[in-house]
């Protein structure tokens, strides 16, 4: 029985961790397309921007894989910023593979 309360305990920290990494993720993502989107910044300032908050929050670890790209969808110029990272493990149990998330920004035109 304890085993059994164990391993769902284990679980349940192992499914908090992964959305915790998840949501500070979307959240770098998202403040780096801001960023991205400003009529005086470019890309590569979004790029800096997402690295410094998921660096800060998670670790360097969480940083190595942004990309930054201009989109259009229905005529609106926006900018998505792509981060990739390996999902958190506890011991030999958790789920392996990598985390994608994306944040979107419309993009300032100056007048």
């Amino acid at each position: 029985m304890s085993v059994l309360v164990t391993a769902m305990f284990l679980g349940v920290i192992q499914v908090a961790i992964v959305l915790h990494v998840r949501s500070t993720l979307i959240d770098s993502a998202a403040e780096g397309a801001r960023v991205a989107g400003r009529a005086d910044r470019g890309l590569a300032d979004g790029e800096a921007r997402t690295v410094a908050l998921a660096g800060a929050a998670l670790g360097e670890r969480y940083t190595h894989d942004v990309s930054a790209t201009y989109e259009v969808a229905a005529d609106v110029r926006t900018v998505r910023m792509s981060v990739s990272a390996p999902l958190p493990v506890i011991g030999f149990w958790g789920p392996a593979g990598v985390l994608t998330v994306d944040g979107h920004a419309l993009v300032e035109e100056l007048p």
